[in-house]
């Protein structure tokens, strides 16, 4: 993870908004002041770099430059008005919470187009760390927000302080509140089911993966990952115990490397939104995948496309479903 430059932005406002500002400061990365929906006054956050984003009211026009921070903010009542990569949102994400047609593509996440965001005058861009650099081209145009989108100490709580920033700028606190006890109370009701079922002894291996000529390279979601907080919140435990890349919670392996689960007994969770399953075809007739307890015992499932690994809330929900799905039904 970058460890970035503190920089501060301000959007002029009328002297009110800055004695609010006093008043109600933000003194602590993430701490955010501003009122609810109803209040049409100005709002302020101080986001994850330590910049100060003041708006003179809350924002109505939004565009979300990563998928999380789309669904965060649709989830909250304001569909954005741009989004990056559409097609990648409805296919890899979009199952929690559907875009309509309104939203106007603003290019790939990797580089979206900086006249295409202009163009559609918006009150504020969300944006992750990932993005950091395209921060001065935008604000020449709109006010940005930064979120933090990871954070393997408590990704739990990094989302909750992401849906806040952006809640508060766009005036949906009330929304927030509702949407994070909802989110809450799935994470409770999920695991009573398990611990009811009385199989949550058994460990999860989560992965994604890919073949690159003849290699299959196998990416498995630590504990420290979002779906790996989420199955520790419901009282699960995380068969992967190797490194990870420091912020998404992510390891790395081949069918080789899967050999140290030869005799493990666990269920192991997969998913490739683009159509492909390595974990079928990829890996067919590999004595070493072949030979491994979950392969030959059949606990092996398929997560649902569409739900998206690195998400918020309502991503989050349905991931608790699905492990609600596989150790509970």
């Amino acid at each position: 993870m970058r460890i970035p430059d503190l920089k501060t932005f301000a959007v002029p406002a009328a002297l009110a908004a800055v004695l609010l500002a006093a008043a109600c400061g933000t003194t602590e990365q993430g701490e955010a002041s501003g009122g609810s929906e109803s209040d049409a006054g100005p709002v302020s956050v101080t986001d994850f770099l330590g910049r100060t984003v003041e708006l003179d009211a809350p924002a109505e026009k939004v565009v979300a430059l990563e998928w999380a921070e789309v669904e965060i903010v649709a989830s909250l009542g304001v569909m954005p008005v741009g989004v990056a990569d559409i097609e990648g949102y409805n296919v890899w994400a979009g199952a929690a919470v559907p875009l309509d047609d309104t939203v106007t593509d603003v290019g790939t996440r990797q580089e979206p187009s900086i006249d295409a965001i202009a163009g559609l005058d918006a009150d504020l861009v969300v944006m992750e760390t990932d993005d950091e650099a395209l921060i001065a081209s935008i604000e020449e145009f709109v006010p940005v927000l930064v979120t933090e989108g990871s954070n393997e100490t408590d990704n739990l709580a990094r989302m909750k302080s992401d849906v806040d920033l952006i809640a508060t700028l766009t005036g949906k606190t009330d929304e927030a509140a509702t949407l994070w006890s909802d989110f809450e109370a799935k994470i409770a009701d999920t695991k009573a089911a398990i611990e009811a079922a009385g199989t949550g002894g058994v460990p999860y291996l989560y992965a994604d993966g890919w073949i690159e000529g003849d290699a299959v390279s196998i990416r498995p979601f630590a504990a420290s990952s979002l779906v790996g907080s989420l199955g520790t919140a419901v009282g699960l435990t995380n068969a992967w115990t190797g490194e990870t890349d420091g912020m998404w919670g992510l390891g790395g392996t081949d069918v080789e490397g899967m050999a140290q689960f030869t005799d493990t007994e666990l269920k192991f969770i997969w998913n490739n939104a683009d159509g492909t399953n390595i974990f079928s075809d990829g890996v067919a007739g590999n004595a070493i995948w072949e030979n491994l307890a979950f392969v030959k015992n059949g606990t092996v499932y398929e997560l649902p496309a569409g739900t998206w690994t690195f998400g918020g809330p309502k991503s989050s929900e349905a991931l608790l479903d699905y492990f609600a799905e596989v150790y509970a039904s």
